[in-house]
């Protein structure tokens, strides 16, 4: 370990990570991990049902190491490196994986692979695991919010990696100083990640989140191995390369007495999260039509105002199923076409609908300023239709459905989970699956609990 000095701010999250228990979680923040938990594991299964998905498993598989940790939703073991890297992956395919706007992107999906492949290798608690999540999702995502990181910078694959090793480190029972060391080493583990690819369909973008649960893994072994990292480099990444801006006391600031985790939100719609803002404003207009369904070869034009974030997401000419959960256009046009939000109004033969394609052709998107400025807090989106009889329907979303102010019913919850585990597991294997993440700290070893199951 170095015994240089290092920033006050690093050695307080070491400290942190090290010392603290579960007991000190909040009610809210502990219930809202176990659900992280329980979500990330429902959305990989269903991922790991797609085309690409399965031929790489496939080909993965044949030159992996073996293991006890699942590749879930592919009935297959494997090392806890593999299975952190694919069930990442799987986890952002389907845009169903929860999110955080106060981290800025996805914390979730980026440390509960890695932290469950380590639990099965290391046979933890339910308790240990439950508390690893919640601490490596936290301290990344305080790392995340100190920073203002460029908007070309896509936010997976980056502090992730760091979410992950605290996960790892805190399951493998490391020290201050070792944590520290791994803070430092994970920091400069990142990608050099691009928005770019989520706007252009490119699922090349899904590994990134993969590639935090192996990274944050790997991190973790070089440290037991005696790799060292810079003295701080979290701020060199998070304010010189990544950022220009970043602030070491807002790190910490109210640690222990503000969670994070539990700002966070769950999706029910499968698209980009700033597309739900515009298909809550729909829902709403929809709410206010008799039957709640409009003609929509009568449709004259769609018009929407939306934040910064929302309204770059414009695309029009969708061409994979991929590319259509990142454009509000489209999204707007299928659910109208489809009567609802489901998994098949973003699949492969609704992209192929012409009535989809036409309608999305006659959706006008641009920011509203006053919008952005009210951004993160709220979410305002207001749309019109406006028919060709000169009819106009009107719509608003202010805060997001599933943000902490504008939260999911438990009972949404749940049958979003067992929505996406029954197809790949059953009903009896789902429930059972269930009922144990949602008594978690109840299981006294991961491994043993996962091996009765082949998820």
């Amino acid at each position: 370990m170095s015994d240089r000095t290092s920033p006050r701010y690093l050695t307080t999250l070491a400290e942190f990570a090290c010392n603290t228990q579960l007991a000190s979680l909040s009610d809210r923040a502990r219930d809202r991990a176990r659900r992280v938990i329980a979500d990330c594991i429902s959305v990989i299964a269903a991922g790991m049902q797609q085309r690409e998905m399965q031929a790489l498993v496939a080909k993965h598989l044949a030159q992996a190491a073996r293991g006890n940790a699942c590749v879930i939703g592919a009935g297959k073991r494997v090392a806890a490196l593999d299975a952190a890297l694919l069930n990442g992956t799987a986890g952002t395919w389907l845009e169903l994986d929860e999110g955080n706007l106060f981290a800025k992107g996805h914390p979730g999906i980026q440390v509960v692979p890695a932290a469950v492949a380590l639990a099965q290798e290391n046979g933890a608690s339910g308790a240990d695991l439950l508390l690893a999540v919640a601490l490596g999702y936290e301290l990344s995502s305080r790392i995340s919010r100190a920073a203002q990181v460029k908007l070309s910078v896509h936010p997976h694959g980056t502090y992730g990696v760091i979410g992950a090793a605290i996960a790892a480190g805190k399951l493998k029972g490391f020290g201050a100083a070792q944590m520290l060391e791994l803070i430092n080493v994970a920091a400069t583990m990142g990608m050099a990640t691009s928005r770019q690819t989520l706007l252009d369909g490119a699922t090349v973008r899904n590994i990134f989140t993969g590639h935090s649960g192996y990274m944050g893994l790997m991190a973790a072994r070089l440290v037991e191995c005696g790799f060292t990292g810079e003295i701080d480099g979290v701020s060199a990444v998070y304010g010189k390369i990544l950022s220009d801006t970043f602030d070491p006391a807002k790190v910490v600031a109210g640690l222990g007495s503000e969670w994070l985790i539990a700002q966070s939100y769950f999706k029910l719609h499968p698209t980009g999260r700033y597309a739900h803002s515009a298909i809550d404003a729909l829902e709403d207009l929809l709410a206010g039509v008799p039957g709640g369904r409009l003609d929509v070869a009568q449709v004259e034009r769609i018009e929407v105002k939306a934040y910064k974030l929302a309204a770059m997401l414009a695309e029009k000419n969708v061409v994979s199923s991929f590319g259509a959960r990142f454009s509000v256009p489209f999204a707007l046009a299928s659910i109208l076409v489809h009567g609802r939000s489901g998994l098949r109004s973003f699949d492969e033969d609704a992209v192929a609908n012409p009535q989809v394609q036409a309608l999305a052709k006659r959706v006008d998107l641009q920011e509203e300023a006053s919008f952005s400025a009210r951004f993160p807090a709220e979410q305002p989106v207001d749309l019109r239709i406006v028919m060709r009889d000169g009819a106009v329907h009107t719509g608003r979303c202010v805060v997001t459905k599933g943000e902490p102010a504008n939260p999911h019913k438990p009972e949404e919850l749940t049958a979003k989970f067992f929505e996406l585990g029954e197809p790949v597991w059953g009903k009896p294997v789902t429930r059972k699956l269930y009922d144990g993440l949602m008594k978690l700290e109840d299981i006294g070893d991961f491994r043993s609990f996962a091996d009765q199951f082949t998820l």
